[in-house]
């Protein structure tokens, strides 16, 4: 879901004037981090099923990521969004450590994603998620929100999503709106 949100907010920025330029001067405190966390949640969801102490630990290894994350939110908190960004991160990172380290997910909601998923749900086996059940606290902080057409993604989202979504729309606007205008060069003088 944030990358829908990142090429919403990219699309609205170009519509409204900006330019990538302003993203050649996005400055961020520790901004490895971001890559870095992406690098390793890929590195979860591929070896999870292949290699047993990743697949086992692999609840422990996303609720790390997510402090990592968080505190490279707040260190760039006074970017704009960011605390935006940050809250969404904590609705989703606490669902999920009150719930052992994954990501409700609403059967009702998630039904048009296919009986595979659903399947995989329900027996626990899907990496970073596991169905809503009477146990589960918190669940409206889970995936609950199914996005069907006329969205071009079928998925479902959670509360957390929506909010980090509003606040990278806000970050990446800020930063195309901000670059040096094309057209704002100096006439030559006539003569």
């Amino acid at each position: 879901m944030v990358y829908d949100g990142i090429l919403l907010s990219l699309l609205v920025g170009f519509f409204r004037g900006g330019s990538l330029k302003g993203l050649a001067n996005m400055k961020l405190r520790g901004g490895w981090l971001f890559p870095l966390l992406l690098a390793v949640q890929f590195v979860i969801f591929a070896l999870q099923d292949k290699v047993a102490i990743i697949g086992k630990l692999s609840n422990v290894l996303f609720l790390l990521v997510y402090v990592i994350g968080l505190f490279f939110l707040w260190l760039n908190r006074n970017q704009p969004g960011f605390i935006v960004i940050f809250a969404g991160v904590l609705l989703n990172f606490i669902v999920m450590a009150v719930n052992g380290g994954r990501m409700p997910v609403s059967i009702e909601a998630a039904q048009f994603l296919g009986s595979e998923y659903i399947d995989a749900l329900k027996a626990g086996t899907y990496g970073k998620h596991q169905a809503i059940t009477s146990d589960t606290l918190l669940p409206f902080l889970g995936d609950i929100i199914p996005l069907s057409p006329p969205y071009p993604r079928r998925q479902v989202i959670s509360i957390g999503d929506v909010v980090m979504n509003v606040g990278a729309f806000f970050f990446i606007q800020h930063l195309m709106l901000s670059a040096p205008n094309k057209n704002t060069s100096v006439a030559p003088a006539s003569k």
